[in-house]
């Protein structure tokens, strides 16, 4: 399944083999922290994006990085953000207090 459309004709479009396509580019950014699940993600996302997506890998051991990602609402790697928006897949996953100490964090065995 590619993850990029065809838009109708108008400005903005390169004519490529008599066909118009879009000429921008739709941002696929990807958070790792450089571990091998965080390789085969990319590798995934890689192999499916499509000749009008651009794949940029963050690396989440740089402070600046982590403190955008933060700003995304990343709270685990990998993490995948298109257009600026976190993926559904990637929201709502991180450590979670409450969840630990349900499962008996905290309390003597």
């Amino acid at each position: 399944m590619r993850c990029c459309h065809r838009l109708p004709f108008g400005p903005g479009r390169a004519e490529i083999d008599g066909t118009k396509e879009m000429a921008a580019k739709r941002k696929i950014e990807v958070f790792s922290a450089g571990c091998a699940t965080c390789q085969e993600a990319i590798e995934v996302i890689r192999r499916a994006a499509c000749p009008s997506c651009e794949v940029i890998v963050h690396d989440m051991r740089d402070g600046e990085v982590a403190k955008r990602a933060k700003g995304l609402g990343i709270r685990s790697v990998p993490a995948v953000v298109i257009e600026g928006k976190l993926a559904a897949c990637c929201a709502g996953r991180g450590v979670d207090e409450a969840v630990l100490r349900a499962a008996g964090l905290g309390r003597p065995a």
